[in-house]
């Protein structure tokens, strides 16, 4: 990570950088430990597979993406398609990617919002998984909370370009 970044940007980079890894080597650890008992042993060996597997595994996939969205705006994983920009000014191209940064943050925000209203009626509607019965709840919650951090990076993003005119992503297998 680069240090001409300011501090505050170079703590949330740090964070999201921490948390996704974190978080997503457990959940990932998690499915593969918990597929493989289930499909492998208990399934095909002992005909008795686990009840509400399922769920816990599509769960598990729902807070993996919801942790990936945040981190994935920062490394620029995200899918972008430029091809007007080489025939566009440089400033020009800037302020359209400011423009067009500021819209989908409105959006992300809006999209938060949505998921906490859902979050807020999920138990009121029954929104539960098939087997275990779990509650959906939480994971609008989750959801909100890392839509509203992807705001936060393309509010960041917006910061990058009024300042120094493009953007600095975080560079993976950079230490922090």
């Amino acid at each position: 990570m680069s240090a001409s970044l300011p501090l505050w940007l170079r703590l949330f980079d740090g964070l999201l950088v921490r948390v996704a890894l974190i978080s997503g080597g457990l959940l990932l650890t998690f499915m593969v430990m918990l597929g493989t008992a289930n499909v492998l042993v208990m399934r095909k060996m002992l005909s008795a597979p686990i009840k509400g597997a399922e769920d816990l595994l599509i769960l598990s996939l729902v807070l993996l993406v919801a942790v990936s969205i945040p981190f994935g705006g920062r490394t620029g994983a995200h899918i972008e398609i430029e091809i007007l920009e080489s025939r566009m000014s440089p400033a020009f191209a800037c302020w359209s990617f400011l423009i067009l940064r500021l819209v989908a943050g409105a959006l992300m925000l809006l999209m938060a919002w949505e998921l906490l209203a859902a979050g807020g009626k999920a138990v009121k509607f029954g929104e539960t998984t098939q087997q275990l019965l779990i509650s959906y709840q939480p994971f609008y919650y989750v959801l909100a909370i890392c839509t509203a951090l992807y705001a936060l990076v393309l509010l960041s993003d917006i910061w990058q370009l009024a300042v120094t005119g493009r953007i600095r992503q975080i560079e993976l297998g950079a230490t922090l």
